[in-house]
């Protein structure tokens, strides 16, 4: 991964309080797992910044380095990393998720 690249995904990262690395669109997911992890937000009436890897090849290599974390979607929150579709869906059901999710956005 460039450093370009690099420095381009920790501006997305830190700059907004919660970040959907995905293929697709929220309204066109071109995934089933990237659909999933929308439903997921979307069901926990979440604002979030979403970024489509499918278009730009850089941002769609350099997440999985950026996270160590080998698929997508690519979920992160206050600038941390969440995990992906089946973390998001555990917890979830948890309400692990939903308790983070309020945690943040009333500190943002």
């Amino acid at each position: 991964m460039t450093d370009d690249t690099n420095a381009r995904i920790d501006a997305v990262v830190k700059n907004n309080a919660v970040v959907l690395f995905m293929k697709g669109s929220p309204l066109f997911p071109q995934c089933g797992f990237s659909s999933r992890a929308v439903a997921i937000l979307d069901h926990l009436n979440v604002d979030y910044e979403s970024v489509d890897v499918l278009q730009d090849q850089g941002i769609r290599q350099g997440i999985k380095a950026y996270s160590d974390w080998p698929t997508i979607p690519q979920l992160y929150v206050g600038g941390e990393f969440v995990g992906g579709s089946d973390i998001m869906m555990e917890m979830y059901e948890s309400g692990e998720l939903a308790t983070l999710l309020k945690g943040d956005t009333a500190a943002a």
